[in-house]
């Protein structure tokens, strides 16, 4: 066995055992590739398009998943699946009585077991959903960090002891660049307990990797303090290698190259030993270890990589195990489409087995027409000893009553409790500041607010301070897995940032890669699943830079993961900042991210009403994460008894029009100065106009589109916003405006045929004041008022 690494002696396996395990080994791959096989040639195919599944992906993992499952993994351990690898853990839960086997029939089918592992489709055995290549890699180790916290902060069950966070990965994921990010985070933190299980066969979507490759990805994992533990060779060729001549035929393989090892796997063993004899055959005793094989043998031989290897693989993993926690990473040599027919060919990512294949492959598995799916038929080992061994692997057992989806209590939120910013009438603040206000009083844990304070946990990419977190992290600190001293403090410095770092901080300070913060959240957002606590994540993040960590925001949705993101400051009000700094299209991506409620208020106590409503949704069954966009612009707060169910519901007239009124202004967000000013000057005109504030497009074009679905079935009310322009005359004319995109809005002529003009920024702001800006983008009262004309003109 060729390892690299911290390897310490361990017990071997029983040939027995590892007979059992090449059973299992041999089940998997036949159901993965039949499971594929079945729906894109057995299934009927309605509309002729190709259904794939990725068999050589599947059969390169074989070995690894095998060697995990069935004798390495405890219950408690959570682990994201490489996610070409979907029909294989679908195969292991079938075999372990988890999965039905109707189920293997729908592979890639409408309300079947989906291509890639996830975990609101898929069920609870799927821990992290994988799919968005790279990023349930990281989410691994962002999970530890959270069952870390959990753990540190006494919230976790007692009953289910902390597990390992282990990925099985592609090679070709080491690719995405959110990869290396998490590495320096989890280095930052000092992660434990987390392995990532590297399937290195060398080849990707298109192409051969290239040579040596592993060589750098090695050194960076060894400088964010990863073991590294390299599985090249299996006992097989280690055995060949102590012969005589075994050395050259070991410098042979490794100077061979990636293309042509692939290339000579493809070929089979006759390839291999026109190959190796034209290079060694001069060499002493190398033709006596070659020689004697027929090619299938020398095929076997040749192909005897470490990943392949269960035996190899379970002495490394065991070694680690004894080893301690550090993070590790195990480099697996493996062969993509191992055993199958175009093993090794560089075309093999998305080929498929013909039919005739196929039949070669099921002769070769010894499976009988009509048996395809019986779980022990082509196996010489009797049906109860391998049901018993299946029985009695460590993963098998539950890992507590309910299962793998632990359960947590809601956190109850209070009521008349719940703070809400005191703002003496005329004076001026902003949603950003309100936001912190809010925090820094939960933050007091006084009261009912003692339960929701304690499960809080606040993070940020390195703009805690900026984005109003400050006084929330002074009184709950930052959460470390070691006491750390502020010295600015120790030294009696004067700073407003009292930060001490400890085990019992609620503040994850994270460096200002965005993906990381989305990450984490989703992580966070699971915690109750996954470690049986009920958390209540806040996450701060610039308003425009939610774009930077897109994809994994929407992984987090995706995984239905609970949290709280506030993004600000928002918009071109964020005037000096210039364009860069300046968002334009959030309120989009507010509108059409699933399983994200957003929202954007325009005074304090909008938002005291909606973070309050927030956590009770983060928690709620069919619940899902919050966004609230935020502002740093000041203003006038009014004075008055708002409806939270209004607000929640996302509108409420500011004032109401009268009855068939011709025309109404909506705003959303800090333009509501400019909105009211012209609202004032057109009832003038139109005295019976209404003042409409708009703090949800997404949840009121959600509602709408839930009410016409009704509707078309022959049930169901109007929805809020039909309700809410209902006063207003068929043909009246709706103004809005909005610091964002126009788009958010433009869609609400649509709901009674009424004319929309809607203004906002459709491109890239500058540096200015507001004023100036307001004027050049058409967000100022003259161009309300302007528009308001060209309405009412038609």
């Amino acid at each position: 066995m060729t390892v690299q690494g911290r390897i310490a002696p361990v017990a071997e396996t029983s040939g027995h055992r590892l007979d059992l395990l090449h059973a299992v080994e041999r089940k998997l791959l036949w159901l993965s590739a039949w499971m594929i096989h079945h729906a894109n040639h057995v299934r009927p195919n309605r509309d002729g398009l190709k259904v794939g599944g990725h068999q050589a992906s599947s059969a390169s993992v074989i070995s690894i998943m095998t060697a995990l499952y069935f004798e390495i993994l405890r219950p408690q351990d959570r682990l994201a699946v490489k996610p070409h690898a979907g029909p294989v853990f679908h195969a292991i839960n079938y075999l372990l009585g988890r999965q039905d086997r109707e189920k293997l029939e729908t592979l890639r089918q409408f309300g079947g077991i989906q291509p890639y592992p996830s975990r609101v489709k898929d069920g609870p055995e799927v821990d992290f959903s994988t799919g968005s290549v790279g990023l349930g890699v990281a989410l691994t180790s962002f999970g530890s960090l959270v069952q870390d916290y959990v753990r540190l902060h006494g919230l976790g069950r007692q009953d289910v002891p902390p597990g390992r966070h282990i990925a099985i990965v592609g090679d070709a994921e080491l690719d995405e660049g959110n990869i290396y990010e998490a590495l320096l985070e989890g280095w930052k933190h000092d992660i434990r307990n987390v392995w990532w299980v590297i399937d290195y066969n060398r080849q990707s979507l298109d192409s051969v990797v290239q040579d040596r490759l592993f060589g750098r990805i090695e050194g960076l994992f060894r400088d964010m303090g990863w073991n590294v533990v390299t599985l090249k060779y299996g006992r097989k060729l280690e055995a060949a290698f102590a012969r005589e001549g075994g050395e050259a035929l070991r410098r042979w393989i490794d100077d061979c190259p990636n293309s042509l090892y692939s290339a000579l796997t493809f070929q089979g063993g006759a390839a291999w030993r026109n190959a190796v004899l034209a290079e060694l055959g001069r060499e002493p005793g190398v033709r006596a270890i070659i020689d004697p094989l027929s090619d299938d043998e020398l095929g076997a031989l040749m192909t005897n990589l470490g990943g392949h290897d269960v035996a190899t693989l379970l002495e490394a993993f065991r070694a680690q195990d004894a080893a301690g926690d550090q993070p590790t990473c195990f480099i697996a040599y493996t062969i993509k489409g191992m055993g199958l027919p175009f093993a090794g060919h560089k075309d093999n990512h998305a080929g498929l087995m013909t039919r005739e294949q196929m039949a070669g492959f099921k002769a070769e598995m010894r499976i009988r027409d009509g048996h395809e799916w019986d779980r022990f038929e082509g196996l010489d080992t009797p049906e109860a000893e391998l049901q018993a061994f299946l029985d009695g692997a460590p993963f098998a057992r539950p890992i507590a009553p309910e299962g793998r989806r632990l359960r947590a209590a809601p956190v109850p939120v209070p009521g008349a409790g719940f703070p809400v910013p005191r703002v003496p009438a005329g004076r001026k603040t902003s949603t950003q500041a309100a936001f912190g206000e809010v925090l820094a009083e939960l933050g007091r844990g006084q009261g009912e607010a003692a339960a929701i304070a304690k499960r809080i946990v606040t993070t940020s990419p390195d703009v805690t301070v900026s984005t109003s977190l400050g006084p929330w992290v002074n009184r709950r600190g930052v959460f470390d897995r070691h006491l750390k001293n502020d010295v600015f403090r120790d030294a009696k410095l004067a700073s407003a940032q009292r930060w001490g770092m400890s085990p019992e901080g609620q503040h994850i300070e994270l460096g200002i890669a965005e993906q990381n913060l989305f990450l984490l959240l989703g992580a966070l957002g699971l915690a109750h699943d996954l470690y049986g606590a009920r958390l209540l994540p806040i996450g701060t993040v610039y308003d425009p830079f939610v774009n930077r960590g897109l994809d994994a925001l929407i992984y987090a949705c995706y995984q239905d993961a609970r949290f709280m993101l506030v993004s600000t400051p928002s918009g071109l009000t964020l005037a000096p900042e210039g364009g860069q700094h300046q968002s334009i299209n959030t309120p989009l991506l507010g509108m059409a991210q699933d399983r994200l409620a957003s929202f954007e208020p325009a005074f304090a106590d909008e938002l005291a009403i909606l973070m309050r409503w927030g956590f009770e949704h983060m928690q709620a069954p069919d619940g899902s994460a919050v966004w609230l966009r935020l502002s740093t612009r000041g203003l006038e707060q009014p004075q008055r008894v708002l409806d939270p169910a209004a607000v929640v519901a996302g509108g409420y007239w500011m004032v109401p029009p009268a009855p068939g009124a011709r025309i109404a202004i909506a705003y959303q967000g800090p333009v509501a100065p400019e909105a009211m000013a012209a609202f004032e000057a057109l009832r003038e005109d139109e005295p019976g106009a209404g003042l409409l504030a708009v703090t949800s497009p997404d949840r009121l074009h959600a509602d709408w589109l839930a009410a016409r679905r009704k509707a078309r079935a022959g049930f169901g009310a109007p929805s809020w916003v039909e309700q809410l322009l209902a006063p207003l005359a068929p043909d009246a004319a709706l103004v809005t405006v909005i610091d964002g995109h126009p788009a958010a809005h433009a869609w609400l002529g649509a709901v009674r045929g009424q004319r929309v003009v809607p203004l906002g920024v459709d491109h890239f702001g500058q540096a200015g004041d507001i004023p100036d800006l307001y004027r050049e983008y058409g967000l100022d009262v003259d161009a309300i008022l302007d528009a308001c004309a060209q309405a009412l003109l038609g």
